[in-house]
């Protein structure tokens, strides 16, 4: 190999000999630091990628526990939300459990009071038809009651909307109405189905306010109906008492158990429901109305009417100054000072029993009323009746005139029981005081 000359390096030369055969190779120096380089590079890397194998584990697990982390972070979230979630839905079916109910309870109210209003109906008719024996003051439950929301228009809308699913009008209300009751002017429906109803926070308020506007206005329709029956039970009563005291006044038979007080009686107090206090106050209304009737009817049968209406009493009945001897007598009656040809008409109704002359009564007209009761209509100008003839009370049966032992025209009217006469202004103050009542 030639040697080198001053700082230059020559490159080297590799012989390689096999045999016979020889070769050789000249490796300069920039090859020798490539392949130097080279080497390095790899050791580095060598180095580089044992360091990462061993640290590696430690990252992953790194990685892994904090992905651990977010994933149980997000699973608490969810489960957060999901409870959240079954709280709000538990609260929703609860709302709706509960506005059902009410539906439910205001739909029974108001099936209750269309019952009672089926059940006092007749009893009412029956009452109207003893009207005019009622004072007019007396008050009578309404035919149907009509219910009405204290409510705004546009809050009853917007819950109405909520309840029922359809969109906010100006009917609202009034269509709310008809989904609880039905107007008497209109024709009985059956109660619409409700929808599901989803209770909302801002809604529930409103809802109750609405509930208990209609629980209210309910609630007042059933006490007005019980008080209107008391009251009516009440002027009933009075009205047959007033009848009762003023047929006793007159000496006429009344039934004993009428009138009967509340006096000398007991016993436990036991409450009653509001059904049962219901039956018992229509019970109280029948009994009333039952009583009026028979002592309506039973002074219909006796002669208490005024025989002349208008005309002036001229003698009363008992010991008088006979008009023609001039000295007492017994006045077996009453008479009625009336011109000639005015109307005499029939005090009660009976049976015609005589109708012609008769001595010193001129043409008479004797009516049997039944019980032993009669009257005598004497000194007629006309009979219009003839024996054998019904007679109702008020009927014309003929005319004052002067005939028989008279001194001029009017009307000689008796009352008499059993054939015994008795006085008859009893009777007619009795007939003036009940006579609106009959």
């Amino acid at each position: 190999m030639p040697k080198s000359s001053g700082n230059r390096r020559e490159p080297h030369t590799i012989i390689i000999a096999r045999g016979d055969r020889i070769r050789h190779f000249t490796v300069r120096p920039w090859i020798v630091g490539l392949l130097g380089s080279t080497l390095g590079v790899m050791a580095i890397s060598y180095l580089l990628a044992t360091s990462y194998l061993v640290l590696r584990d430690d990252l992953v697990g790194a990685t892994a526990a904090r992905q651990a982390r977010m994933q149980q972070a997000y699973e608490d979230r969810i489960s957060i939300l999901r409870t959240q979630v079954d709280r709000i839905t538990s609260r929703q079916l609860l709302d709706q459990q509960l506005v059902q109910g009410k539906v439910a309870e205001l739909l029974a109210r108001q099936s209750q009071i269309t019952q009672r209003h089926g059940q006092i109906s007749p009893i009412i008719e029956r009452a109207m038809g003893s009207a005019d024996a009622l004072p007019e003051t007396a008050p009578v439950p309404q035919a149907r009651p009509v219910l009405r929301a204290t409510l705004t228009p546009g809050k009853t809308a917007s819950i109405f909307a909520k309840l029922t699913g359809e969109p906010d009008s100006a009917e609202a209300p009034e269509k709310l109405g008809n989904a609880f009751w039905s107007s008497s002017d209109e024709p009985e429906q059956a109660a619409p189905s409700i929808a599901p109803i989803v209770v909302e926070e801002e809604g529930g308020k409103e809802k109750a306010d609405l509930f208990d506007s209609l629980g209210a206005s309910l609630a007042a329709i059933e006490t007005e109906q019980l008080r209107s029956i008391e009251t009516l039970t009440s002027e009933t009563f009075e009205t047959a008492d007033t009848i009762r005291e003023a047929l006793v006044q007159a000496g006429l038979p009344v039934d004993a158990d009428f009138g009967a007080d509340d006096q000398d009686i007991g016993g436990p107090l036991v409450a009653v429901d509001e059904d049962a206090l219901f039956e018992e106050r229509v019970r109280g209304l029948e009994e009333a109305l039952g009583q009026l009737e028979t002592l309506k009817a039973s002074a219909r049968e006796y002669p208490i009417f005024n025989p002349a209406p208008g005309q002036a009493v001229s003698s009363s009945f008992g010991v008088r100054r006979d008009p023609f001897l001039r000295r007492p007598a017994m006045h077996a009656g009453i008479d009625f000072r009336a011109k000639s040809g005015t109307p005499v008409q029939s005090t009660g109704a009976g049976k015609v029993i005589r109708a012609g002359w008769a001595g010193g009564y001129g043409r008479l007209i004797e009516i049997d009323h039944g019980n032993g009761w009669s009257t005598r209509y004497a000194h007629l100008s006309r009979i219009d009746v003839k024996v054998g003839e019904k007679l109702a009370t008020g009927d014309a049966i003929g005319a004052v005139g002067s005939t028989g032992r008279s001194t001029g025209p009017h009307l000689h009217y008796e009352i008499r029981r059993h054939g015994k006469a008795t006085d008859p202004l009893r009777f007619l103050k009795a007939g003036n005081e009940i006579a609106d009542l009959l």
